[in-house]
């Protein structure tokens, strides 16, 4: 698959930060991911990322699972347009 999200969900469906964008941003690309879901609370932490790290990374952040989810629906259907 090509994408990957990271973040907490609260029983509410809110989406948590975490730690380690980093990391986690480089194992995706390592692993072929093109989309990443991010939680919201961590669109700085991404962003400053040298710019090697965030290179053919298309990002998203979310607040809610409903967002999260948004994502994954249209990433799908535009994928399966593609086949």
């Amino acid at each position: 698959a090509d994408l990957a999200m990271t973040g907490e969900l609260s029983l509410t469906g809110k989406v948590l930060p975490v730690g380690g964008i980093k990391e986690k941003a480089m194992a995706a690309k390592r692993s072929g991911v093109k989309v990443l879901v991010l939680p919201d609370a961590n669109r700085k932490d991404y962003e400053e990322l040298p710019d090697y790290v965030q290179e053919g990374l298309e990002v998203h952040y979310a607040k809610q699972f409903d967002e999260v989810f948004a994502v994954a629906l249209d990433h799908d259907s535009n994928n399966s347009d593609a086949n």
